[in-house]
């Protein structure tokens, strides 16, 4: 073990920018391992957070890791801002309600299968499975976004997958406001309140994010400096960030309906471009807090609750997806791989199971934490590699190279006749400017006729000169 001891004596300020700069550089020497292994960089990442995590090495303190949770939702909010350039009216009519059936089946049958056997198979009481099950519904789009963005995947099951990772949090969010307001009326404490309070503020944020997606378009004029416009969109963004905070609702939403407007009333794609420019450190040190926050000891502790939720939950993604494909009519490809690509499971989950512990006795609350936190660092180690597997799978990867090959492969007697064209027109273009280059010019005197050949070629486009 490496325990930094001369942490104790520096100021609050070196510790943080020291523990950003380790974060940072463990992230890019794990990627030069995982590259070698053909991993995705997210698995390189948060591999990297463990070995250097207050639980581990101790590069990184545990004073510091409990601070950076800005980190988290900062990653987050420009997550849900890349997501939601997807859903362009265009797109979204060619989807149609297909996207949303999947969605829901995915999304709810982890939930049911999670509860059930909590309860029926565990007998844990009906609030800790209901409040499990609801965030066993939510998916990290972060670790695909980023596995897709890395070997730049393409095709239909790409458009169906981002689709779907993009609604899941929609309706994990309204599957967990009506979970946690069953489990507190059986408590006999319900309250319509508990339904409508979370329901308001993420509709507030949701309101906001389409204003100031309406005041991002009449700031952003064409003579805006593309940094200006960088300055101005992560300005929206952080603020958007913060209001979430305040109102104690996920970013996710708000950001991807901000993204949404933006798109849908400019057409404005070079903007994600920008910001696809800016976010790979931020998405880095994302992961990497991902993996410090795992207490390898915790482990132990959740049992065999925790390695039955990490495998049930599983089951239940695939199963739903697999099902919302054959209502559907999905193609093969999306119907076989679409449920090894909805693994990952980090931001939103950890977020509810945090709302969840407040509802929950202490003992079953420090539970829910542990098996959320310990399972979605897991579910992050494994999500990006199946990711990468579906993609392969559906042959999301291999588009491009597929495509290339059709023009590519051509037999020696097509080469031929080509170049025996190009040949010929060539010697047309000379004839027809009554200049012909002989092969056994010297040097010279070639590069001489070339530019006058040039030079006539401009003068026939713009025609005579008055």
């Amino acid at each position: 073990m490496v325990d930094l001891q001369f942490y104790g004596d520096l100021s609050t300020t070196s510790k943080v920018l020291i523990s950003l700069s380790i974060m940072l550089l463990t992230g890019f020497l794990m990627t030069r391992i995982t590259k070698i292994f053909k991993l995705p960089n997210v698995s390189g990442y948060i591999i990297g957070g463990i070995l250097i995590g207050p639980y581990c090495l101790k590069l990184v303190s545990e004073e510091m890791v409990s601070h950076m949770d800005f980190v988290s939702d900062i990653a987050l909010s420009f997550i849900a801002f890349g997501v939601g350039k997807f859903f362009k009216k265009e797109v979204l009519k060619k989807a149609g309600a297909k996207v949303i059936v999947i969605t829901i089946f995915e999304a709810l049958m982890a939930m049911l299968v999670i509860t059930i056997s909590m309860h029926f198979i565990f007998k844990m009481s009906w609030q800790f499975s209901l409040i499990l099950g609801a965030i066993a519904s939510a998916t990290a789009p972060a670790s695909t976004m980023m596995t897709i963005k890395q070997y730049k995947a393409k095709g239909e099951f790409v458009d169906v997958l981002l689709q779907v990772v993009a609604l899941d949090d929609i309706v994990c969010l309204l599957a967990f406001s009506v979970a946690t307001a069953i489990a507190t009326a059986s408590e006999g404490s319900f309250s319509a309140m508990d339904i409508l309070k979370p329901i308001g503020f993420n509709l507030l944020s949701i309101v906001i994010g389409v204003g100031l997606a309406i005041i991002l378009r009449l700031i952003l004029n064409p003579k805006r400096s593309k940094e200006n416009r960088l300055i101005l969109v992560i300005m929206a963004l952080l603020s958007l960030c913060a209001v979430c905070s305040i109102l104690n609702v996920s970013p996710l939403l708000a950001c991807m309906i901000f993204s949404t407007v933006y798109v849908n009333i400019t057409d404005d794609t070079y903007l994600f471009h920008q910001i696809d420019n800016f976010t790979p450190p931020i998405m880095l040190m994302f992961f990497v807090l991902s993996g410090m926050k795992l207490n390898l000891k915790t482990l132990l502790s959740v049992g065999v609750i925790g390695v039955s939720y990490f495998f049930i939950r599983i089951v239940g993604k695939y199963a739903g997806s697999f099902l919302g494909c054959l209502i559907t009519k999905q193609q093969k490809d999306v119907k076989y791989n679409l449920g090894l690509a909805l693994i990952p499971q980090a931001g939103v989950a950890i977020g509810l199971s945090v709302l969840g512990q407040r509802l929950l006795p202490t003992e079953l609350g420090n539970l829910l934490s542990t098996i959320i936190l310990a399972s979605s660092v897991l579910y992050e180690f494994v999500g990006p590699s199946c990711a990468k597997a579906s993609l392969f799978l559906s042959h999301s990867i291999e588009w491009d190279k597929k495509k290339r090959s059709e023009v590519d492969v051509i037999d020696e007697e097509t080469k031929a006749s080509l170049e025996q064209l190009v040949a010929e027109s060539n010697q047309k273009y000379q004839e027809n400017l009554d200049l012909v280059i002989p092969a056994t010019t010297h040097l010279e005197e070639r590069v001489e006729t070339g530019v006058r050949l040039n030079n006539r070629r401009i003068e026939r486009k713009k025609g005579p000169i008055h």
